[in-house]
């Protein structure tokens, strides 16, 4: 049983908040209403839960060694010693094998932008993460490829505005996992990750701050936005800004006042008042066009 349980936590499941992205399409592009389409968006989701998975045990495996040395990173099953390498890698092309199948359930184009995730990720965890700029850019990718699946992949035409958003938003929360590894490694964080020798905290706030105020414009543009009010039957879509900017400054604040931010759905589990946000803004937005 503890076999099994250090296995399913190789595949970080809770981490799997991040593939709700997949589902904007559905809820905005009004396809909730298509049995068949919101059948594809479902199989899509659970394509890049395996897919995800399988990246973690695959950078796990690789970063066995340098995770024992992390004061966080060394808890992991492979780190401690709960799993093989070997394991864990075989593992991932097995869960990677998976996700392709559950994607070619949704459709040919979902299989192809999951199997692109999967390359990306090997490419985020043998070369890219050691780059700067291009690890935050491949992390906002992969939650790209999460809303492209979602949309185009299944059928549905993506809004620019929102794919504007989305990138804006998936760039703040790669840079903000940037600046809260600095804050919680110190003066060690280059020998964690080789990468945050080439990040200051001064730039990496002005960034941060930049891609946060561009997330909340265009947000704030896509809800006043005459095609909006066609599309959604609705000029009301405004009254969810409030729940982004709360969002938006709860999590600015835990980045700069508590050194987190590091992580996404582990800030969503943890901090009532930004999952609060969270399902105030979905709420909103589900009452308002539903």
């Amino acid at each position: 049983m503890s076999a099994a349980r250090a296995l399913l936590e190789l595949l970080r499941p809770r981490q799997w908040l991040k593939n709700a992205f997949v589902l904007v399409g559905l809820v905005f592009g009004h396809a909730w209403r298509d049995p068949e389409l919101a059948i594809a968006a479902l199989w899509a989701t659970l394509a890049f839960c395996l897919a995800s998975g399988a990246a973690y045990a695959f950078n796990d495996a690789r970063d066995a060694a340098q995770d024992r040395e992390h004061p966080d990173k060394r808890r992991r099953p492979v780190a401690r010693g709960a799993v093989a390498p070997a394991r864990a890698t075989a593992v991932s092309g097995l869960v990677a094998a998976a996700s392709l199948l559950a994607g070619a359930c949704a459709g040919a184009r979902v299989a192809a932008i999951v199997a692109f995730y999967l390359v990306l990720s090997a490419l985020y965890t043998l070369w890219l993460k050691r780059v700067r700029m291009l690890d935050v850019g491949a992390i906002a990718l992969g939650f790209m490829l999460r809303l492209l699946a979602g949309t185009l992949g299944i059928g549905i035409e993506p809004s620019n505005w929102l794919l504007a958003c989305g990138l804006l938003l998936t760039l703040f929360l790669g840079l903000a996992k940037r600046r809260a590894e600095l804050e919680r490694l110190a003066a060690e964080a280059p020998r964690h990750r080789a990468v945050l020798a080439g990040y200051s905290a001064r730039g990496l706030d002005r960034a941060i701050a930049l891609c946060a105020a561009g997330m909340v414009a265009a947000y704030a543009w896509y809800t006043l936005a005459e095609e909006t009010a066609r599309l959604h039957g609705t000029r009301s879509l405004v009254l969810t800004l409030p729940w982004v900017l709360l969002g938006t400054l709860r999590y600015l604040s835990r980045m700069r006042s508590r050194g987190a931010g590091g992580d996404p759905a582990e800030e969503l589990l943890r901090d009532p008042l930004l999952a609060a946000a969270v399902a105030g803004w979905a709420g909103t937005v589900l009452w308002l066009i539903g």
